[in-house]
Parts: C-alpha cells; structure tokens; sequence
C-alpha cells in the first residue's frame, strides 16, 4: 500500500500518515452478536481502513453468522477463526496476535465488539500520528451509560484512572507513565513487530497499557487522547457483567499492590461525613454538619465531572458510586490474591499481588 506523507518516529522508523486504505482494523469477538454490527458498520464507513478482520474465538452465540451476513455488503470485511486457546495466553490477546498476522495494512487498528466509530475517526488517529510523530495512538472512549449502576460506577471509575494516567504525562516522551485503552488502539505494524506484538504480552490481562508500555519503552512516541466525539461504546449490558469486568481488570489498573487498594479505599470514602453522621445520633448539629461535608464532597466531584467531559448532574449518583467502587475493588483485589480470575466463561491463572510498596 503507498502513502500520501510520511513521517519518522523517535526510533528512525518511517511510518505513512493519511494513508489511503492503510489501515487494518482487528476486532477479536466472544459472543458479541448483540454488539458487532453496529462495530463494524461503523469501520465500514471508513477510507482509511482497507480490511476488516474479525476473529470469532469460539463464540456459542451467533457472532459468526452475523458477521458472515455482512460480509455480502462489506468485502473488505473478513471472519477468521480462533479454534483453541494455547496456554498460558488470555483469549483476547490471543485473538488479537491470529488477526495481526493476517493483517496487511502498514497500521493495525485493535478495536472492541463493542465500540462504535465515528466516520472520521481513523483519519483523526492518522492526524495525530502526523502532528505528534506518534507510533501509537489510542483513545478513551466515550461511555455510554443506561442504567443506574453504570451512570454511578463507569464514570467514577474513569475520574480515578484520568487521575492515575494524565494524557498530559502519558504523551510526555521524558516522563515514564505509558497508557492506553484495547476499544481504540492503532500502532503502526513495524513498531508492533518489533516489541513483540501480543506474544510478548500473551498472558496480560491489561493487554493495551502492557502493548503502550512496550511501546514507549523502546523509544517510541505514544499519544493517549480522550475519544469524546470520536469513538463510543456501552461497556456493560447488565450489572454481573460490569461487576465481573472491573473484577477482572481493576486491581492491576489502580497499581497492583494492597497498598494501593488501601489508599484508593481512604482517598474514596467519605470518612468525615460518615463520623459525623454516627456522632450526630447523639448530637443532632453534628448530623447538619455531616450533610453539608458530604454535600461538599458531592459538588466537587460534579466539578470534576464537568472538567472531564461527563454530565454535571451524575453528581446524583456520588454515593452508590463509591460504595460500589470500593466493593468492585476489593473483589478484584480478593480474585488476583486467590491468583484465579474468570471472563466470558474461562478462568485465567494470575501472578499474586506484589509486596506494599
């Protein structure tokens, strides 16, 4: 495939921007016939991307006749087959590596089941590369939410993790920090072959920050953005589902070690007010005093809302957001101490939790 412009990144590799058709997106699959249309429709609409690779790892839904159904209307649109998992590999990334190696573009575009691309956001991705002279390139989605428990906990849990991963430090090449996001993440195909695509993070249940880590290790310059207007998705269709996924991953995205758990657990909770509400049984001014720290507590997390991007009045939902951050931490936590976690109905051995640092 030929390119339009070419820039070079940090290591001397030339890598095409604004390529026509130079773009390869994988979508790795596990029982998503409810979601996986409207993923790949949306690439669909896309120049810039001239295959589309599902792979469908061992779905018992009807992944794979919905994609076989499109593949009539969409002939860049291909369906392979994961057909085993090998140990010591986590289904997804397995997934990931089968589409990479039948990829053909120069830049490779993993995507989730459920993400919804906006038309330009793969030019938009290509852009950055341009500007930033970037190897990597990933966005935050923009969160859907429906019910109750995702309007509490999805947003809570994305203020905690802009917290710990800045774009600002995350794009700084002399700071150390290194992130991304699996529903939206584009490398370019040498730099992904030479820190070892998923083989080198095979066993990695935070595959993504794991592949932006490698990335900016070796020297390249990686550019981690917010996807507001970009790219969306709805993470979750019912609350065991969402329990189970940040089970899975948020023990090792809030730093991996009991101390964290800990801090992130007294950082959260309302000590103040919840005091002053046990002393205001006794003394009633106490109980006012409580309210008007918790309602403190309440505004200033609308304001960070507002700050990044979320509607201001989900600051409803400030208390069952903590409470069911504070339990989904500990559960997760709990699961990674027992070196036993469970997704989409496979169990995954997990290294024990690192000494409190």
């Amino acid at each position: 495939m030929t390119s339009d412009a070419h820039t070079a990144s940090p290591s001397g590799t030339i890598v095409p921007a604004l390529a026509a058709a130079s773009v390869s997106a994988i979508i790795p699959a596990r029982n998503e016939e409810a979601v996986i249309a409207a993923c790949i429709e949306s690439l669909a609409r896309q120049p810039e991307i001239g295959e589309i690779l599902v792979v469908n790892d061992q779905s018992s839904d009807g992944t794979a006749n919905v994609v076989r159904s499109l593949m009539k209307k969409i002939p860049q649109l291909r369906l392979l087959e994961a057909n085993g998992l090998p140990d010591g590999w986590v289904g997804k990334n397995h997934a990931l590596w089968l589409g990479a190696q039948q990829a053909k573009g120069a830049w490779l575009l993993f995507t989730d089941a459920d993400a919804e691309h906006e038309p330009d956001s793969t030019a938009q991705a290509l852009q950055l590369v341009s500007e930033k002279n970037a190897a990597l390139v990933s966005f935050s989605p923009e969160q859907s939410t429906t019910t109750w428990y995702e309007k509490a906990l999805i947003p809570y849990i994305y203020l905690r993790l802009a917290n710990r991963f800045s774009y600002e430090a995350v794009n700084d090449p002399k700071s150390g920090a290194a992130a991304a996001n699996g529903q939206f993440l584009m490398i370019h195909r040498d730099v992904y072959d030479q820190i070892g695509g998923h083989t080198a993070v095979a066993g990695e249940i935070l595959e993504d920050v794991a592949i932006a880590i490698r990335a900016k290790s070796a020297g390249h310059r990686i550019w981690f953005a917010s996807g507001k207007g970009i790219v969306r998705v709805r993470m979750y269709r019912s609350f065991s589902a969402m329990w189970q996924g940040w089970k899975k991953n948020l023990y090792r995205l809030m730093g991996g070690t009991p101390w964290t758990v800990f801090r992130e657990t007294e950082s959260s909770l309302p000590w103040i007010p919840f005091l002053l509400f046990l002393a205001g049984w006794k003394y009633p001014f106490l109980l006012f005093i409580g309210v008007l720290f918790l309602i403190a507590r309440q505004t200033s997390y609308g304001l960070d809302l507002a700050r990044n991007q979320y509607p201001f009045s989900l600051i409803f939902y400030y208390v069952p957001a903590v409470l069911l951050y504070v339990g989904v931490l500990w559960a997760s936590y709990r699961s990674h101490a027992n070196g036993r976690i469970e997704w989409k109905g496979r169990e995954y051995s997990i290294p024990a939790p690192r000494a409190v640092k």
